[in-house]
């Protein structure tokens, strides 16, 4: 289920809210999460165990990493004389860290192993030794979204960020809100901690609330659908013209933008129609002027939980210049694979980690202080244009051939008038030019939001009633960071 649907604004969610609060509050959680798991299991019914299967794994460890562990008549063996851990708690945490990372590994990379097995031993002629297998994994919805969130529970307590949930129901309540179930903002647990104990239900949040989803939903219905439909027609064409490849690869830039930012506004929406405030996951990325300035801009709570819990623990700039640029590689080289299991998302993740490690080699200052601020914008923007081209193939040699379009090397290429009818339409054209102004002119939705007045609620209300209607005529509307 997608919140830009038909189904979900108009039943699902008006249900959700109604129930909510008609609930007692002493079983409003059990109430939402009741409500989550139904979302969750929409699709398929059977993630719902597995989802559950993994809550109950960290609430457990939890428990036994919590302080109370003296309590239950063992004795305490600290790891060594300079630890305030015990052995008891760093083999919790070990396990749910290890069963959290191999439920993802298996369920998100297992085709991935196989095919790149099988095409390694095509490569080296050895056909004879590829595995065969009828068996392929389905990708649970959201998985690495809630995995990385539940793992923020076990690590937050071992490190003495947060204290241990005893309600079972509470912590699944945790795990499974549906606002940012399936594709984030990822929420760690000493973010929301207090907020599972009290939180405030006021009509200034409620509003706020509606005003983000709506918003949201227009960034994803007028502006993200468009463009991708754009993209979709340059990146799926045979060959692709030198002025096409770039209007598709901007419009594909336009379309990730608005489609994941437009998700994590109405996530934030239905969050705070709830009662929890959920923190900002986008600040005008495209107006970076460095890769290091982008990813402190773009999908913070990502960007943040890599950083937290796996930059830093692997030394981060603490243990020298060069072991600092491998920490930047490998952060970055699983931060693509964190996105999907192919080459493209590794290459993806190692041009970002380049230049991460280049701009901090160099120092970003010395790197772009000669340039005027809007052409550091500018050359931010194409480094991340053309690492969205491997983000966006299908394959390795469609990244690269339709490189070599944008480079200008593909000369000879026979441009497809049905394409150029498509993709360079009015209506088309016409939402890929408002797209760029609202990505480099507009206010954020967090900041637009922070004060609703009248003229702008008659704004809000007038986008959201053109969404509803074009969404009721579009057949394209795809979300893409469920694929994630």
């Amino acid at each position: 289920m997608v919140f830009s649907s038909y189904f979900f604004i108009f039943y699902f969610l008006p249900i959700a809210l109604v129930l909510y609060y008609l609930s007692p509050k002493k079983i409003r959680h059990l109430t939402l999460t009741i409500i989550s798991y139904v979302f969750y299991g929409w699709a398929n019914p059977m993630f719902i165990l597995l989802m559950l299967f993994s809550t109950t794994i960290d609430y457990i460890c939890g428990l036994f990493i919590s302080e109370s562990i003296g309590e239950w008549g063992k004795p305490i063996k600290l790891l060594n004389k300079n630890s305030t851990r015990t052995k008891v708690q760093y083999r919790a945490l070990l396990i749910s860290i290890i069963s959290n990372l191999s439920l993802l590994a298996f369920f998100k990379y297992f085709n991935f192993g196989i095919e790149s097995y099988n095409g390694l031993m095509t490569g080296l002629g050895f056909d004879n030794y590829q595995y065969d297998s009828f068996f392929r994994v389905i990708l649970p919805l959201g998985i690495s979204f809630y995995t990385f969130q539940s793992m923020s529970y076990t690590i937050d307590i071992y490190r003495g960020n947060a204290k241990a949930i005893r309600n079972f129901i509470d912590f699944t309540c945790f795990v499974s809100m549906f606002p940012q179930l399936v594709a984030g903002p990822i929420i760690r647990f000493q973010e929301i901690a207090n907020q599972l104990e009290t939180r405030t239900h006021t009509i200034q949040k409620f509003t706020r609330g509606i005003a983000f989803f709506s918003l949201g939903l227009a960034k994803k219905i007028l502006l993200a659908n468009p463009c991708g439909k754009i993209a979709d027609s340059c990146f799926n064409a045979v060959e692709v013209g030198f002025i096409d490849s770039w209007y598709g690869a901007i419009a594909y830039a336009f379309q990730i933008y608005f489609d994941f930012s437009g998700y994590t506004d109405m996530a934030i929406g239905i969050g705070l129609m709830l009662g929890f405030v959920f923190s900002k996951n986008f600040d005008s990325p495209y107006s970076s002027r460095s890769i290091t300035d982008f990813w402190r801009k773009w999908h913070i709570s990502l960007s943040t939980w890599l950083r937290d819990y796996l930059y830093i623990p692997l030394g981060g700039n603490k243990k020298g210049k060069h072991r600092t640029y491998i920490n930047l590689m490998i952060v970055m080289l699983l931060g693509g694979l964190w996105h999907g299991a192919s080459w493209n998302f590794v290459i993806w993740g190692i041009i970002h980690g380049v230049f991460l490690s280049i701009e901090r080699m160099v120092g970003k200052e010395s790197l772009y202080k000669k340039l005027p601020k809007n052409a550091s914008i500018l050359v931010t923007f194409i480094i991340v244009v053309f690492a969205w081209v491997f983000f966006r193939s299908d394959t390795l040699s469609s990244a690269i051939n339709y490189l070599s379009s944008m480079l200008g090397f593909n000369t000879n290429v026979i441009t497809d008038n049905v394409i150029d009818i498509l993709i360079w339409n009015p209506y088309y054209l016409l939402c890929f030019i408002i797209s760029a102004i609202v990505v480099w002119f507009f206010p954020q939705t967090w900041d637009f939001t922070k004060k609703i007045t009248i003229p702008k609620a008659v704004y809000i209300l007038t986008l959201f009633t053109v969404s509803v209607i074009t969404l009721l005529t579009q057949s394209f509307n795809p979300f893409i960071y469920f694929i994630f």
